[in-house]
């Protein structure tokens, strides 16, 4: 495909406009694409959480450097069509009552933590902060978080809320993922994750800890399955640090007695930034464990890559 479609404005990434639906149908006709359906490879690009709480300035919790990751996967998109059989997004989505969310926690006086207040299982028992719902599980959760090595508790901004804009794709990306469905005839998939109450989310295969009990509180085996189905996968999304960090974390994991398997993940590493935080360098542990799955089979390229399969 030569250019990219008239509908796309790279300046309106970051905005609310509501796309043309029309226009966009009407160019994805006209694009003449053969369907994904006689694709000989099934390469399937895969966007971790581009939504508007991460990607927007002015959202409670915007990764630095989001808004030109956004620009590059789209371009990535209109380049590629041809060869990327299907999107799918994951899309974090939270209640406001949920462990890593402030109203879930109080000091002595009521206080709530702030945002980016990190709690320790030593904060838990000198009860600097007190869990206000489901006492004995918050104790554990924050205690197995330090046993099996997970990133400490961290209290995020109410972020990604459901039925709010920020849980809503960046409307550029969407027009995007909209115009290669219609072109290429092929169903874009939609992962929620994140609403189980008692656990952070980060990856987009497990939660941290396991939930007993919950639809999403184990390995998500159905995602897993669709996985091994794929030729390829092309990974981009926010932040590095965390869902990307945590979600290919669990590829190498689950993929570890069939290394071939992690030669077919690519991930798009101008695609992707980590978020920052006042007293923890996040960015260099993510940079330590990507090299360490780079080791084990998994390939870094840049969204102007041609592709190398």
């Amino acid at each position: 495909m030569n250019g990219f479609p008239s509908f796309y404005d790279p300046k309106r990434v970051g905005g609310l406009a509501y796309p043309n639906l029309e226009l966009i149908a009407q160019e994805a006709g006209r694009a003449g694409l053969r369907s994904a359906e006689h694709d000989t490879q099934n390469v399937q690009l895969l966007l971790i959480d581009m939504q508007v709480a991460f990607c927007h300035e002015r959202s409670s919790l915007y990764v630095p450097g989001a808004q030109d990751d956004v620009r590059r996967v789209i371009e990535f998109i209109y380049r590629n069509a041809e060869r990327i059989s299907q999107i799918t997004c994951s899309q974090d989505s939270h209640y406001p009552f949920q462990i890593f969310h402030a109203a879930w926690w109080a000091d002595a006086e009521g206080n709530q933590p702030p945002p980016f207040t990190i709690i320790s299982m030593e904060d838990v028992e000198s009860q600097r902060w007190r869990p206000l719902r489901d006492v004995e599980w918050s104790r554990e959760y924050v205690q197995r978080l330090e046993a099996e090595a997970k990133k400490q508790l961290t209290i995020w901004p109410y972020h990604a809320m459901l039925g709010s804009m920020g849980h809503s794709v960046d409307p550029e990306l969407w027009s995007a993922i909209f115009w290669h469905a219609l072109a290429r005839k092929s169903q874009p998939a939609w992962w929620r994750k994140g609403s189980v109450p008692r656990t952070e989310h980060y990856s987009i295969l497990r939660p941290e800890i396991h939930v007993t009990g919950h639809p999403q509180g184990g390995l998500n085996t159905d995602f897993v399955d669709a996985l091994d189905e794929y030729d390829f996968v092309v990974i981009a999304g926010e932040a590095s640090s965390h869902c990307v960090l945590e979600s290919v974390s669990d590829m190498v994991e689950v993929f570890r007695h069939t290394p071939e398997k992690l030669d077919r993940i690519f991930i798009l590493r101008d695609c992707m930034s980590p978020l920052r935080h006042p007293k923890v360098d996040f960015e260099a542990q993510a940079r330590a464990e990507f090299a360490r799955y780079e080791e084990q089979g998994v390939r870094f390229i840049n969204s102007t890559d041609p592709l190398p399969f």
